[in-house]
């Protein structure tokens, strides 16, 4: 019946993302006029055209259907399937004589149209370097260099990677050891309707600004700013809100090394084109440049792979036993934040890289829109195959004994 009924309006199948509202500036996908249909359709389709009282339902429906039209007229303007259904809705008023005030039908049992939630997603990294990407894989990677973390419509955001530790040189790398931790945090903003202008950001080591690169802090016009960064601890943490595009950045200064949290609604995440397929948050990072390798590794525990009391790196002064008493400090829940802990310990030496899995697991918990994802647990299967992982960390270490 809904095709029977679409095809006099000349109405178009097509699909649309919603329309998303964020604080005083509005981020406007295409209009929803295929929901207004839909949600008409299906109220009609129960409808029978031979029992008492058809006509005044079908009203509620038409008057529904066109109150809906009529919310998305700004965003539809230029959309000819919409003026197809209002010309429409107008000539079926006119046919079944239906008042243009009246009573409307709701287009949900609960009463009143409702705008699906808007889902959101997380990624965040840290350490010596792991990744969590918007799709709940963790990941231990050995880029060097700038890599594009988010690249879409609407934010960029690039991590740069050059040695920092003293007395550790890309060798490590060259022999399948860690890479040494983001230096450079690069974030671009991009411009969008009123809401803002572009804004660029960077961070470096030592150097976490409060500001833009162009010495503002906010982005918008009027008193209530669509763009800002908040200050939370002077050259160690600061924290961007973009309420145009729904989104939340962390970015902490710890040791030497930077780490970084977004949250960003899934619909703007995947707002990018073909081109732009390389973002290390969405599909994370190529399998070259895996220290993990998926987690699959023919080793059946960590503790044959490092005797207890034995350093696992020559600058490090952690033995697997210190380093995991170390990071139980901080974590007592011994997830793949806890064991990234350990790793870094063994692999560094640094005790920053403590404060840095800890606060990881703090952003997570502050972003995350989903609690029961917080924790990645390496028996789990469930998250790139990481019931292994650990074993896969172990085995890094065992490589940078042998051949360091």
């Amino acid at each position: 019946m809904g095709r029977g009924f679409l095809s006099p309006l000349g109405l178009l199948d097509f699909s649309l993302p919603s329309v998303l509202c964020l604080g005083d500036c509005q981020l406007q996908t295409p209009c929803r006029i295929q929901k207004c249909t839909t949600d008409f359709v299906s109220l009609t389709s129960r409808l029978n055209s031979g029992l008492e009282g058809f006509d005044l339902e079908f009203c509620k429906a038409l008057r529904a259907y066109s109150a809906c039209t009529y919310r998305n007229s700004k965003v539809c303007r230029g959309n000819l399937v919409y003026h197809s259904a209002v010309l429409g809705i107008s000539d079926l008023m006119s046919q079944r004589n239906c008042s243009k005030d009246g009573p409307t039908s709701s287009t949900n049992p609960e009463g009143g149209e409702k705008t699906p939630p808007t889902t959101y997603l997380f990624c965040g990294l840290f350490g010596d370097p792991h990744l969590r990407t918007f799709k709940d894989h963790f990941q231990t990677c050995k880029v060097e260099g700038a890599w594009p973390l988010i690249d879409n419509n609407y934010l960029s955001v690039q991590v740069t990677n050059v040695p920092v530790v003293p007395g550790s040189s890309a060798t490590a790398t060259n022999k399948g050891g860690a890479a040494h931790p983001w230096s450079v945090i690069t974030v671009i903003f991009k411009s969008y309707q009123d809401c803002t202008d572009q804004k660029v950001y960077q961070a470096v080591t030592d150097d976490l600004p409060a500001a833009f690169v162009d010495g503002t802090t906010s982005g918008g016009d009027g008193n209530t700013k669509s763009l800002r960064i908040v200050e939370k601890v002077s050259g160690k943490y600061i924290e961007m809100h973009a309420r145009y595009i729904g989104t939340t950045m962390y970015i902490r200064q710890l040791g030497h090394y930077l780490t970084l949290a977004i949250r960003m609604p899934q619909e703007l995440v995947m707002a990018y084109e073909e081109s732009q397929d390389l973002q290390l948050c969405v599909n994370g990072c190529p399998s070259s440049e895996r220290i993990d390798d998926s987690g699959h590794l023919p080793l059946p525990v960590m503790g044959q792979l490092l005797p207890q009391g034995g350093a696992a790196h020559p600058w490090s002064v952690y033995t697997l036993e210190s380093a995991t008493t170390k990071c139980y400090e901080k974590m007592l829940v011994k997830d793949i934040y806890f064991y990234s802990c350990v790793f870094d310990l063994l692999t560094t030496g640094d005790a920053n890289f403590t404060t840095a899995a800890h606060s990881a697991l703090q952003d997570v918990e502050a972003l995350h829109p989903r609690k029961e994802h917080w924790h990645i647990f390496p028996s789990s299967g469930g998250v790139g195959k990481g019931s292994k992982l650990f074993v896969s960390l172990g085995l890094v270490c065992l490589i940078l004994v042998a051949f360091l």
